[in-house]
């Protein structure tokens, strides 16, 4: 696996084709809840881009970059959001410069909140004829920091997992909460900052899951990359 962070310039000028991908991981600081860390979208990203690497010779991984939009986290300590325009423009311009190395980039964010203006910046990047591509993966059922979320930290870093601190927060369904959630936050429907159950979450539920996942992003991959036949 190869980490652009690890490289030299000169490694980097050597080393890259018109076949490679840089991949960035994008994720966000923010509350989940009372027994997962504030790195775990970030955490997710990472994980994703990495495993890409692993399996493909010709993807290299980005430093990941770990703020995103996350507004609707306010009031919760520790949450650091930079907005729905902050994160355009960052993305926009990192993109920009990542093009004047790489023919190929793909994005892989882990923080829902960050699914607008990623898709904005994507398609003004896409408008200026750059080879971007976008994976975001979902979880509808637990949505954010619990049974989905809580078994793919306790598969990646389970010494980070506080289970002795995981109860449920609100458990309706995503689509009876989004209008409030995008209204009124978070902080406003769970008081500790959990949509779902993490009570249930396990270790296995957590491999089987981010193998899903994964399979998803190496298929999607390999379709963005494909050669055009003549």
């Amino acid at each position: 696996m190869t980490r652009l962070a690890d490289m030299t310039w000169t490694g980097v000028d050597e080393s890259r084709t018109t076949a490679t991908v840089l991949a960035i991981p994008i994720g966000s600081t923010e509350q989940h809840g009372p027994h997962l860390p504030l790195s775990t979208d970030t955490d997710i990203a990472v994980a994703l881009c990495e495993w890409l690497a692993a399996a493909n010779e010709n993807v290299v991984v980005a430093p990941a970059v770990a703020y995103g939009s996350a507004g609707e986290h306010a009031g919760f300590p520790g949450t650091l959001s930079i907005g729905q325009e902050a994160l355009e423009l960052l993305v926009v311009e990192l993109v920009r410069s990542a093009t004047d190395t790489y023919d190929r980039v793909l994005l892989v964010s882990a923080h829902g909140g960050n699914s607008e203006p990623i898709g904005r910046a994507l398609r003004r990047l896409q408008s200026e004829s750059r080879d971007v591509y976008l994976f975001s993966p979902c979880w509808y059922d637990d949505p954010h920091a619990g049974h989905d979320e809580t078994s793919m930290m306790l598969a990646l870093h389970p010494s980070q997992v506080r289970m002795a601190e995981a109860v449920p927060g609100d458990t309706r369904p995503l689509a009876q909460i989004l209008s409030a959630l995008r209204s009124s936050g978070v902080r406003a429907l769970s008081a500790n900052g959990v949509l779902g159950d993490p009570t249930r979450a396990s270790v296995e539920a957590g491999i089987a899951l981010l193998d899903n996942i994964f399979a998803e992003l190496r298929d999607a991959v390999a379709a963005w990359t494909k050669p055009v036949e003549p």
